[in-house]
């Protein structure tokens, strides 16, 4: 399955514009960053919605580090259903909701959450990232105005043992049969997390951005393939014109060949002002696919059907 995809030879001039309009139709984006936010955004979760529906996507998932943006999607699947686009959200576990919640995780699945972070700017690994590098606020997000300094958490204790409040919350998204993200909690962390939650019922499992600030090696990506974790790269680390295009595009055909494509998901991260637009980052990454050889049969593994089976999306 970690075998260098056959060459394909990609399409050129207007082929390869159809090519690249026919493969966002029905592209799934688990990761959009849209607003209302304390950080800034260039549009709101109306205009993500709409901007989806202009170019066919089939799903958005909300995400915002500091509440759960369940609530607005049920609005937005009722009242713009015509705009054709499935709004998602979860709930993420920072300090804004109480941290290692299990009540914000039992309201949020009740609201309709259908994914649940861990720690994610509230992680001590986000926290020691950020202290440790001096140009960390230009390579991540920060808010408009300054925030109370985060409390660290972290899903262990001092022995290095899940916590109970997390095994509370991991016996819940069992229940629900929705998806754990590992959030930016470091892959050290996430083994223990993973084993726990599968010993637990835990069928879906995601780790965002493995190669950013979670710090998985490629072995590693190979390991969480090997036990059936999606993989999901921020399209915003490769997109031309973004604040945060920090891997070229062998490094993307690495990881890709590390997770597989079939665990493999490619999600937008943008909204961010002053980065390219959520679809431009699909375009852009769907055409660098394209330039390293995969079939378009991938491709739409990557950006559309892997999100689906991971999210449980009838077809």
């Amino acid at each position: 399955m970690n075998a260098v995809p056959k060459p394909v030879p990609a399409p050129i001039g207007r082929d390869r514009d159809a090519t690249i309009d026919q493969l966002v139709k029905g592209a799934i984006d688990l990761h959009c960053h849209s607003g209302p936010s304390v950080m800034a955004r260039y549009l709101d979760h109306i205009e993500a919605m709409k901007e989806a529906s202009e170019a066919g996507l089939r799903a958005l998932l909300l995400k915002d580090h500091y509440y759960s943006a369940t609530p607005v999607t049920a609005l937005l699947n009722k009242h713009f259903s015509e705009l054709g686009v499935l709004m998602l959200s979860g709930v993420p576990l920072n300090n804004a909701v109480g941290g290692l919640n299990v009540h914000a995780v039992e309201h949020g699945i009740k609201l309709g959450a259908r994914l649940v972070w861990m720690p994610t700017f509230s992680s001590k690994n986000h926290i020691d990232h950020h202290k440790a590098d001096a140009h960390f606020t230009d390579k991540f997000p920060q808010t408009k105005r300054k925030m109370i300094e985060p409390e660290p958490l972290t899903v262990l204790d001092a022995q290095g043992r899940l916590k109970p409040e997390v095994k509370d919350i991991l016996d819940l998204i069992a229940e629900a049969d929705v998806v754990l993200s590992g959030g930016h909690l470091h892959i050290s962390e996430m083994w223990p997390l993973f084993d726990e939650a599968r010993a637990r019922g835990v069928k879906r499992i995601l780790v965002n951005h493995p190669t950013y600030v979670v710090d998985a090696t490629l072995d590693d990506m190979r390991e969480l393939a090997r036990q059936g974790v999606y993989m999901e790269h921020s399209m915003c680390m490769w997109v031309p014109g973004s604040k945060f295009k920090f891997y070229d595009p062998e490094f993307l055909q690495q990881v890709i060949d590390a997770g597989t494509v079939d665990l493999t998901i490619l999600g937008s991260d943008l909204g961010q002002v002053g980065n390219p637009r959520i679809v431009d980052g699909f375009r852009s990454v769907i055409g660098t696919c394209l330039d390293l050889g995969h079939s378009e049969e991938d491709i739409r593994k990557m950006t559309s059907t892997n999100a689906a089976t991971l999210m449980g999306l009838e077809d």
